[in-house]
């Protein structure tokens, strides 16, 4: 139960304060934790409960509802007054003299936190583990929401408490809690640089082309192959008119074919170039089997051979008899 000035009432300590910062008493210390100054009062109201120790409360502000809780450091506060952090102040929304409503409370062990620091130096400092549970243990509890404060070389650190486990609020006192951060409030993902790779390298590399770039189909464009089995730069022998008069390809003038065989043969070349067709071969190769041809390679003509003058008489020079 508790005593207000007016009586005792119920069985559990309950009271409205007015709150100061700690830089109002020459006690600096307790800006590092979340432990309260609170009245000699207090202590004597508390000491006639049957209540769980270390003593625990639960801060609220009744202007705004906020809710935070602590633990106790000593009872020498001025009657009506509590002395607590300046950052549990921010945290409830509190100014100097505000009113405050103070009640023990029992807390489970804690076995999960989740900690968002708010600017990324924190996780500068060379161990920022030892740094945190070398200030956690001025601590008695954590509560969801709240933003402790850690004072390392000169410079105030703020950390979220993003998550408790097993409840919104937890006691730290003689407890294994596991400690997990979360990416600092004005840490940035680094963008990815994705380089533009050209499709034929992309290509050369086994990698398949994105389905934008599949290439479009192009007629005529593979190779060709002759029906003769014959190279693709074969030139067949150029017929001329003389080979017509040679001895080896001179036409049978006794049976009369060689008149027909050649002017059929200028006749039908004539029309076929006139037509535009392609002829693959020569008409005098018509009838000739082409992969015996093709086995064949063309000799060279050899020069004919210069026949010796034979002597003429009366070739010589004229003279003249009168000298």
């Amino acid at each position: 139960m508790y005593f207000d000035g007016y009586g005792y009432h119920g069985t559990s300590f309950e009271q409205t304060y007015r709150c100061y910062p700690a830089s109002f008493i020459d006690k600096p210390q307790i800006e590092n934790g979340d432990k309260i100054i609170m009245p000699p009062s207090a202590l004597d109201r508390l000491a006639s409960l049957h209540i769980d120790y270390p003593m625990l409360f639960e801060l609220r502000n009744v202007a705004t509802e906020r809710i935070s809780h602590c633990g106790v450091l000593e009872f020498i506060a001025e009657e009506g007054m509590i002395y607590m952090p300046y950052w549990m102040m921010e945290n409830l929304l509190l100014q100097e003299g505000d009113i405050v409503r103070v009640k023990n409370m029992t807390l489970p062990k804690g076995t999960y936190v989740k900690l968002q620091p708010h600017t990324k130096d924190f996780l500068d400092i060379s161990n920022p583990k030892a740094i945190l549970e070398t200030t956690l243990r001025n601590f008695s509890c954590l509560t969801t929401g709240d933003s402790i404060m850690v004072a390392y070389n000169n410079k105030k650190y703020y950390i979220d408490i993003i998550e408790t486990k097993p409840s919104h609020a937890i006691s730290i006192i003689e407890t294994d809690c596991e400690v997990d951060f979360a990416p600092p409030l004005d840490y940035k993902e680094p963008e990815k640089l994705v380089a533009a790779v050209p499709p034929s390298k992309a290509l050369a590399k086994g990698q398949e082309a994105p389905a934008e770039t599949e290439p479009k189909f192009n007629p005529f464009t593979g190779s060709g192959r002759r029906l003769d089995g014959k190279p693709l730069n074969y030139q067949p022998p150029s017929v001329s008119s003389s080979s017509f008069g040679s001895k080896d390809k001179r036409p049978n003038i006794a049976n009369g074919g060689g008149q027909r065989s050649s002017a059929g043969s200028t006749s039908q070349g004539t029309t076929r170039e006139t037509q535009g067709k392609l002829v693959f071969g020569g008409n005098v190769n018509r009838t000739k089997d082409p992969q015996k041809e093709a086995a064949k390679e063309p000799k060279q003509e050899q020069p004919p051979k210069k026949e010796e003058p034979k002597f003429q008489p009366f070739t010589g020079r004229k003279y003249s008899l009168k000298g």
